[in-house]
């Protein structure tokens, strides 16, 4: 339960802010009450505008893997900000970041930085429709890719949480531009491309879907899109603005999905906490924007030094310290312990996880897309989410969003976690 300050504070901002927040899922709409404010963060805690101490699963949804205020990340971007902080001019460290993304990551012949994922994804889509020659883009039922306009049919995550399947402000001709299939479902991707083959410029999807909730890509998906867009002409784009070096270091899609897009976007863990995204890819698709082709692209703030200096210092600690096998050892641990307490007390929650990142779904039955996220419980999910708060535990205010551990968790802090939830699920009728 949030105290006086935190509703004074939103009392405040929703004078100066619409809805009193910068991001909607912010707003606790999706769960209730008032939203909370944080002050600072070390580590794997956040300390809220009224001195609480919370253990943070929400990690800047995702952002955050090396933990808050990581010493070695700080101390890059101070040293960083004394030499400047931007010049609109092209700086030596953008050149080490492209090249250690391109050396990381397979496929990635060549760059480009953006400052955010929903910029990273507007270009991939403007690219592939500039290559291409067509104007159709195939996403997702649930997946969310960006606030841009085409990518705002059917999406996920806020806007899942807010009820709308778009928005208002998004034109006829940006959803007739984009067709939606069920995740995890070739069969319907297929009858797409027999339907609009000829029209679709590219596929894009979230190689482990995020943004209903932590969704895995059925066995052989990833490879029967790269399979399905190969045969008809169009690009594969795999949004990995959330998945990127968050299961490994490298991408989703090289590291276990077993394909090579044409395209790729990277964000949050690039960032260190920073606004810092990419647009990647083979190089005869990545010449075609300007400078060098005529697909146009620009951006005053890309590859702003101190997120690029926040960038390399966190791909250099991933790299030396190699967290991951333990952050999947603690996500399974959490995951596990969740879903055995709601069955213990006759619970519909099933917790699904993949290395260190996890969803506890309400419901009795595996999520595979969006269909199954929708028949979730969302008012047992609001209860759990503030019964785990007034217990010092932050997760996602919303049923449709991921769950982080950072490298900065430990077992303590899982034993907490379910210590806490147990406690919830005492409170909860079966």
């Amino acid at each position: 339960m949030t105290g006086a300050i935190h509703a004074d504070l939103f009392r405040r901002a929703r004078k100066a802010i619409p809805g009193g927040v910068n991001s909607p899922v912010r707003a606790f709409n999706g769960v209730g009450g008032t939203p909370v404010f944080v002050e600072s963060g070390k580590g794997a805690r956040i300390r809220t505008a009224d001195g609480r101490l919370l253990a943070d699963y929400c990690c800047s949804w995702g952002a955050m893997i090396l933990g808050h205020a990581h010493s070695a990340v700080s101390r890059a971007v101070a040293a960083r900000a004394k030499l400047g902080t931007t010049f609109g001019i092209a700086t030596p460290d953008e050149v080490k970041f492209a090249e250690r993304l391109c050396a990381l990551v397979p496929g990635l012949d060549r760059v480009r930085a953006v400052n955010s994922g929903t910029e990273a994804v507007m270009t991939a889509i403007r690219l592939a429709r500039g290559v291409t020659g067509r104007s159709m883009v195939l996403k997702f039922d649930g997946c969310y890719h960006g606030h841009s306009d085409a990518m705002l049919v059917k999406s996920g995550s806020g806007v899942l949480t807010m009820g709308a399947s778009s928005s208002a402000g998004v034109t006829p001709g940006a959803v007739a531009d984009t067709l939606v299939a069920p995740y995890n479902d070739l069969e319907a991707v297929a009858a797409a491309f027999r339907r609009h083959g000829k029209s679709i410029s590219a596929v894009i999807v979230e190689p482990v879907a995020g943004n209903m909730g932590l969704v895995p890509p059925a066995r052989g998906f990833l490879k029967g899109l790269r399979a399905l867009t190969a045969r008809h002409g169009a690009l594969l784009i795999c949004d990995e603005v959330i998945n990127g070096f968050r299961f490994g270091f490298s991408s989703y899609s090289a590291l276990y999905g077993g394909v090579t897009p044409d395209l790729i976007t990277l964000g949050k863990v690039i960032g260190g906490g920073l606004p810092l995204a990419a647009i990647g890819g083979k190089a005869k698709w990545m010449r075609q924007l300007a400078p060098d082709g005529p697909v146009y692209q620009a951006g005053t703030l890309s590859g702003n030094p101190l997120a690029v200096a926040a960038g390399l210092a966190t791909l250099d600690v991933l790299e030396r310290e190699q967290p991951y096998a333990r952050m999947a050892d603690l996500g399974s641990a959490l995951a596990v312990g969740v879903s055995t307490i709601a069955a213990e007390h006759g619970l519909p929650i099933t917790c699904q996880s993949f290395n260190g990142v996890f969803t506890p779904f309400c419901t009795d039955r595996p999520v595979t897309n969006l269909a199954d996220a929708k028949s979730c419980d969302t008012a047992l999910y609001a209860k759990v989410f503030h019964g785990l708060l007034d217990r010092g535990i932050y997760i996602a205010p919303s049923q449709f969003e991921c769950n982080f551990v950072s490298a900065a968790h430990a077992e303590r802090d899982v034993d907490a976690f379910l210590s806490a939830f147990e406690a919830v699920c005492r409170t909860l009728p079966a």
